[in-house]
């Protein structure tokens, strides 16, 4: 047999079961509607809860992409403009150094064209003088040669002669 701790009675395990039903009937009608309420506005709440969790975490991705996608079009008109300022740049400098180019051209030519005309001028200048000297010398030889008056008129009609012959 088993020891009398380990059995109970009859008469305590009936009013054992007959407590156990009317707390469960008393919680059945007052509270068990409430808990299950309770259970039922818990679930939708946490429900609600991961539905916008799931909300906010696909707005959350589509912001970043979104983020990404400025980023990028950020970076590409960056490089779009900095790619535009080192053409205008360069089309900047090539063009001042086509000005200046030509400037120096035109310097060249205004030098060269009056260095020619300095030494034009220079070369008739030493003509006019070699003339006049030549002219000079030939005055004075031809005033010892026809020293006399009828030397000159002999040279006179030879002159006069050769140039009726031409």
């Amino acid at each position: 047999m088993l020891p009398s701790i380990l059995t109970p009675a009859l008469g305590l395990f009936a009013w054992t079961l007959v407590a156990f039903i009317i707390v469960f009937l008393i919680l059945k009608k007052f509270a068990w509607k409430p808990i299950l309420n309770m259970l039922s506005e818990r679930e939708t709440t946490i429900a609600n809860n991961i539905a916008a969790a799931e909300k906010v975490r696909a707005e959350m991705a589509s912001m970043q992409a979104e983020n990404e996608k400025l980023l990028a079009q950020a970076r590409e008109e960056r490089t779009q403009l900095l790619k535009e300022a080192k053409e205008t740049k360069d089309k900047i400098i090539n063009e001042a150094k086509e000005q200046a180019k030509v400037e120096a051209d035109k310097i060249l030519v205004n030098a060269h064209a009056q260095i020619a005309q300095q030494r034009n001028a220079a070369l008739v200048e030493v003509k006019n003088e070699i003339g006049n000297l030549a002219i000079e010398v030939a005055e004075k030889v031809l005033r010892k040669e026809f020293a006399e008056a009828s030397a000159q008129r002999e040279y006179a009609k030879s002159l006069a002669a050769e140039i009726s012959l031409n």
